[in-house]
């Protein structure tokens, strides 16, 4: 028993271990805890920054599409005539251009591959077909919108400008009609102003004739006295000359006498 209480118990103690430590370091550490600094913030995230999921996942979106379009590029160009299975198809009967089926009225064209990335059910749509198909209506809903808006505007447009004509098609017609007016009224002066002249120079020639037909009989008249007075001087120098010529002496001779008859 005695010899099992001399022996040390090494795991009893683990500072027997460790080296001793001296007071200096002790002091330096707590010194340079005491000094140091107080820990500057961390700088927040930027929202601009991608994470490494993030940018994970958009460079594997980039190389599915790069795929995807080696993919159908490759579909879409024709086999070589150089390809095994192409001269196969030529010793078989098969030319290029050739349609399938006894008549020919069969595809021309190989079946069309849809590559599907989505782990959604055949028939539904993949979120780039969905995020295309609204993208699709979008703008099928501008362009209508556009076509609408282009249309309103013309008909607008045409509204006005027909408006504007029937004004302008309103302004000549009065025009017009005043103008007519006018002349007719015109036309109605001109007339009485005819009808006047006309009745001043039918009262003209009226009193025309009147004078004429008055020196017509003081023509007459006078034409008739010298007819009558050629006669007396015909009558007179015939029967009554010697008896005048007797008057006349007496009555020179009574003024010679100086006789007045009014005395």
């Amino acid at each position: 028993m005695a010899g099992e209480d001399d022996d040390d118990d090494y795991m009893g103690d683990i500072s027997l271990f460790l080296p001793p430590e001296d007071d200096s370091s002790s002091k330096k550490k707590s010194a340079t805890k005491t000094k140091e600094p107080p820990s500057a913030p961390k700088p927040k995230r930027s929202k601009t920054l991608i994470s490494w999921q993030e940018k994970r996942k958009l460079d594997k979106e980039r190389r599915l599409r790069e795929e995807d379009d080696q993919t159908k590029a490759r579909l879409e160009s024709a086999i070589p005539e150089t390809n095994l299975g192409f001269r196969m198809l030529q010793q078989m009967g098969y030319k290029p251009g050739m349609a399938l089926g006894k008549e020919g009225r069969g595809c021309a064209e190989p079946v069309t591959l849809a590559i599907r990335r989505s782990r959604a059910g055949i028939g539904r749509e993949t979120p780039a077909e969905a995020a295309a198909r609204k993208e699709r209506e979008a703008a099928e809903k501008l362009r209508r919108r556009e076509e609408e808006m282009v249309a309103e505007f013309g008909s607008r447009q045409r509204s006005h400008w027909r408006e504007k004509k029937i004004f302008a098609d309103y302004r000549k017609a009065e025009a017009s009609l005043a103008q007519l007016e006018n002349s007719e009224i015109v036309v109605a002066v001109k007339e009485d102003g005819d009808e006047k002249e006309k009745a001043e120079d039918q009262v003209e020639e009226e009193e025309e004739e009147e004078e004429e037909e008055e020196e017509e009989e003081v023509i007459t008249e006078e034409v008739t006295v010298f007819h009558h007075l050629q006669f007396i001087n015909t009558f007179s120098m015939s029967v009554l000359h010697p008896f005048l010529i007797f008057l006349i002496i007496i009555l020179c001779s009574l003024i010679a006498l100086g006789f007045e008859p009014n005395a």
